[in-house]
Formats: structure tokens, C-alpha cells, sequence
């Protein structure tokens, strides 16, 4: 009898401080993810009030999409580039930050600001870089590298979006291996340098292997931000010149939408999902086995 008035207690509990925001959660994330699941089986078009059960049949067709496949490679090789250089710069500020030189909370500020800028709005002012001031800039200075906008060559435009992922994503990574440099103990440190360690040593065997917990993180979230990116992508370069710079969330939203083949784009979103959720649980298992205690 006690303890049925005690479950009774902690369900009443529950339901008024935590019941609203796990309907809140059914209602926005799981109920549309599951019925998303099953539109996945269907031929519906996005508009029509009728569908039809086709089974695997949209799958089977997104797998033999090529421009599926097209801009998945290219999509991960985006987030190839972007996630390393975003880690590895966020990184080397973070430790400059961290590392006593005058006015590091005013560069802390700095280096974070392009990470509050809308990816829509951060397109737009990269557009107008690339296609104006650069190639202004390269015309009057006879610098042939920029004497011709990057979004018109898809090997640029390639590197234009890398840039931009990197410039607006290493303020907010820097942020979390600033808070791992600061739960470095002191003492371990001190004591690696009364061993006689060097900078590199310390750096190497004590600093690196207790930063593990911020790789984890930053490694989840910029692998997961790079094969989600649409908005940039679309302000920047609409997938131009000629589909090349279509990245994959772009292609599942113009194949549902605009080209009405909501099943099949539905069905390349879930799987899209799926590696994604691959990846970032594999990274975040093996980044948790490399955890060390100080």
C-alpha cells in the first residue's frame, strides 16, 4: 500500500513539473517522426489528401538516385574538411585564449561572434564577399585567384562553403574547449613540469587526454551541424552552378517540396538520419573508451 502511494506521488509529481514538457515532446518529435516513418511507405506527394501503401519502393528509389548519391559524397566531403579544420583552429584559439595574453576575454568575444550571425543572413554577406569585393579586390590587384567570383567554379564554391562552415562554426567550439583548458588541474600540471616535461610533452600526455570529454562533444556537434546544412548552402550557392554544391539536406528538401515526391524524400531523410546517428554514436563510444581521469 505504501509503495502504490509513493509511485502515486512521484506520477503526480511528475505530471505537474515535467508533464507539459513531455507532451510538448511527443507532440513535436515523436509523434511527427513516426508518422514521418510511415509516409516513407507511401507514394504521397506532399499535397494530395489520398495516398497509397508502396512498401520499400522508395527506398529502393532513393538508393538508386544519383543525385542522391552525388550530393551525399559531396556532403561528406564538406563535412570532411569542415568538421577537422573547424576542431583543429577552434582548438589552437582556445589554448591561445587560455593562455594568459592580454585581452583574451575581448578575442574570446570576437572569435565568438560569427557564430551568432543566421546562416541565411551569413549566405548573403558571403555572397556579396565572393561575388563583388573579392573579385574587386583581385581585378584591381592583378590576383588571379580572385579575379573571378568562387561561386561561379564548383571546385570554389566548394571551398567557399568550407569556409564559411569554419568561420561561423569555430566561435562556439572554441567556447567548449576553453571550458576543458580551464578543468585542466593546475597541479597536474605543475607536477608534469617539476617531472622536467616540456611544453609539447605536456601538451601531448596530460593536456590532450583530459580534453577528451570537449573532443567528444565538439566532434558530435560539428559532424552532426555539417551534414544538416542547409541554410548556408541555399544562401550561398542554391546548390549552383549546376547542382554541384547541392548538399544532401538540400536535396531531400527540393526532392519532397518542389519536385512533390514526399515519400522518396522522406525516405533519403530517414536514411540520412540513420548514418548520421551511426557516425556520431560511433565517435561519441570511441571518444568515451579514450576518457581519462586526472
Amino acid at each position: 500500500m505504501n509503495n502504490e502511494k509513493s509511485f502515486i506521488s512521484k506520477l503526480k509529481s511528475y505530471l505537474i513539473f515535467a508533464g507539459p514538457a513531455t507532451f510538448a515532446f511527443l507532440v513535436v518529435m515523436i509523434v511527427p517522426c513516426i508518422y514521418g516513418l510511415y509516409l516513407t511507405f507511401t507514394n504521397w506527394d506532399g499535397i494530395s489528401a489520398t495516398h497509397a501503401f508502396v512498401g520499400f519502393a522508395n527506398y529502393v528509389t532513393a538508393f538508386k538516385d544519383k543525385d542522391f548519391i552525388t550530393s551525399f559524397v559531396f556532403t561528406v566531403k564538406y563535412a570532411f574538411f569542415a568538421v577537422i579544420l573547424t576542431n583543429v583552429i577552434a582548438f589552437l584559439l582556445a589554448y591561445v585564449v587560455t593562455s594568459g595574453i592580454k585581452g583574451q576575454n575581448f578575442f574570446r568575444a570576437g572569435f565568438f561572434t560569427p557564430n551568432l550571425i543566421g546562416g541565411v543572413l551569413l549566405g548573403l554577406i558571403w555572397q556579396f564577399l565572393f561575388n563583388d569585393l573579392i573579385v574587386y579586390i583581385g581585378t584591381n590587384f592583378k590576383i588571379p585567384i580572385l579575379s573571378q567570383s568562387w561561386l561561379s567554379d564548383p571546385t570554389k564554391a566548394f571551398w567557399a562553403l568550407v569556409i564559411i562552415a569554419v568561420w561561423q562554426g569555430i566561435g562556439y567550439q572554441m567556447i567548449i574547449y576553453v571550458a576543458g583548458f580551464m578543468n585542466v588541474p593546475k597541479d597536474v600540471l605543475e607536477a608534469a613540469s617539476i617531472d622536467g616535461a616540456s611544453g609539447f610533452q605536456k601538451m601531448k600526455s596530460v593536456i590532450l587526454p583530459l580534453m577528451i570529454p570537449s573532443f567528444t562533444v565538439t566532434g558530435f556537434l560539428t559532424i552532426k551541424g555539417a551534414f544538416m546544412a542547409y541554410d548556408t548552402n541555399l544562401a550561398l550557392t542554391a546548390g549552383g552552378p549546376y547542382n554541384s554544391t547541392e548538399m544532401i539536406s538540400m536535396h531531400i528538401y527540393n526532392k519532397a517540396f518542389l519536385s512533390q515526391q514526399y515519400g522518396t524524400g522522406q525516405a533519403e531523410a530517414f536514411v540520412l538520419f540513420a548514418i548520421v546517428s551511426i557516425l556520431t554514436f560511433t565517435q561519441v563510444y570511441i571518444s568515451k573508451k579514450l576518457e581519462v581521469e586526472a
